[in-house]
């Protein structure tokens, strides 16, 4: 059996390719046998994650087809004995995400009647992960979902940045929650000349956490926008005025409740000093980019002269690549969890950071049972 590696914490996030031990230690456990990698695709453009992991690992990609039948079906072979082995699924989400699930889940269920020993899907950005909690007569999809993977065979999940972390409860099995923060963090540092000029900035009260944890690692000052034109949990969602009230209903006198006063949204305002200075808002997910081009807005007027906007998962959805470039953001930097190559090309100002190094790194531990603490060094739960 061959030695095992340990590697220092900083060869794992202090460069974005694989420093030469790193890729030598990657090499030598994939040469093992007993664990294969697979991509649950049937895009090519969403296979480029997973290229990249197996070549971290110097291994090969599973030999599968994934495809959709004329009628909308999707088909899922595999090509080879996966017996007894512990197999890895790469699902990327572009999209069509819908598609991506059923891929997921029949890839998984097709593993597990092939005799797979365990079935860990690596899934950058969790789908559905937005709807995690309780909107009036809705329901949490995200539970669903996790109760669909568990039912089709996973026994395991590495995700990246989950939307909220109080998800992983939703799970009757292990789910390892990696964070892109130091790659974001790093690429601050390197790749903006005058990154000590800055300040970081929360587009929300809600994003207040990740910001602070943002700025006290890279020791700047912090600034929180409150009153933004657009909020995402609005009161009349959450089920308090359910059922509706009715004008003649009758209620019993010692069941009178108090009259809760309304909420009035306050006028737009920046909390911190952003005068003269580099503004850099960090989030997990930008997806509809109208409240972020609306804080970028606020912020010049308030003075910054450079705005970036640091998130974990770029979905960019319907006109975001149109609106970044005429907004006032000068630069959006998201990692490829989420492929958007479509996307840079429609917009020079989007940026990619690659995270392929953490995951290939979580695959190999998982696989040589190692722990996973060590990937969690210096990141903190704000992240």
């Amino acid at each position: 059996m061959p030695r095992k590696l340990l590697l220092p914490y900083k060869s794992v996030f202090s460069h974005f390719r694989a420093p030469r031990a790193l890729h030598d230690s990657l090499a030598m456990n994939a040469a093992r046998s007993g664990y294969r990698v697979f991509s649950a695709n049937s895009t090519a453009a969403s296979t480029e994650l997973a290229k990249k992991i197996t070549e971290r690992l110097g291994a090969e990609l599973g030999k599968s087809v994934v495809y959709q039948e004329t009628n909308g079906e999707t088909r899922v072979e595999i090509k080879e004995s996966v017996r007894g082995q512990d197999i890895f699924i790469i699902q990327t989400i572009p999209r069509d995400v819908n598609t991506a699930v059923m891929e997921l889940l029949i890839m998984a269920y097709a593993l597990k009647t092939s005799c797979a020993r365990n079935i860990i899907g690596v899934i950058p950005y969790f789908p559905y992960s937005k709807q995690s909690k309780m909107r009036k007569r809705g329901s949490i999809v995200c539970k669903l979902l996790a109760s669909m993977l568990a039912k089709a065979g996973l026994t395991h999940i590495i995700t990246m940045d989950l939307h909220q972390k109080e998800i992983q409860g939703f799970f009757s099995f292990p789910v390892d929650n990696l964070r892109a923060s130091p790659f974001l963090l790093q690429y601050i540092q390197e790749e903006i000349p005058d990154y000590r000029n800055a300040v970081i900035v929360a587009k929300s009260p809600g994003a207040a956490k990740r910001a602070q944890s943002y700025a006290e690692r890279l020791r700047l000052g912090l600034a929180v926008i409150h009153g933004e034109a657009q909020c995402t949990e609005q009161d009349m969602d959450d089920g308090r005025h359910s059922p509706p009230m009715l004008k003649n209903a009758t209620v019993h006198p010692g069941l009178e409740l108090p009259l809760m006063m309304a909420k009035e949204k306050p006028p737009i305002t920046v909390v911190g000093d952003v005068g003269g200075r580099i503004a850099i808002i960090v989030d997990d997910i930008i997806d509809d980019v109208e409240s972020f081009v609306a804080a970028a807005e606020i912020l010049k007027e308030r003075g910054a002269y450079k705005i970036f906007v640091m998130a974990t998962h770029g979905l960019l959805s319907a006109d975001a690549p149109r609106l970044i470039e005429e907004s006032s953001i000068d630069e959006v930097v998201v990692t490829n969890t989420v492929p958007h190559e479509v996307q840079k090309l429609q917009c020079p100002k989007i940026k990619t950071v690659d995270i392929s190094l953490i995951l290939s790194e979580a695959i190999r531990r998982i696989h040589n049972g190692e722990s996973m603490a060590y990937l969690f060094r210096n990141i903190t739960v704000d992240d």
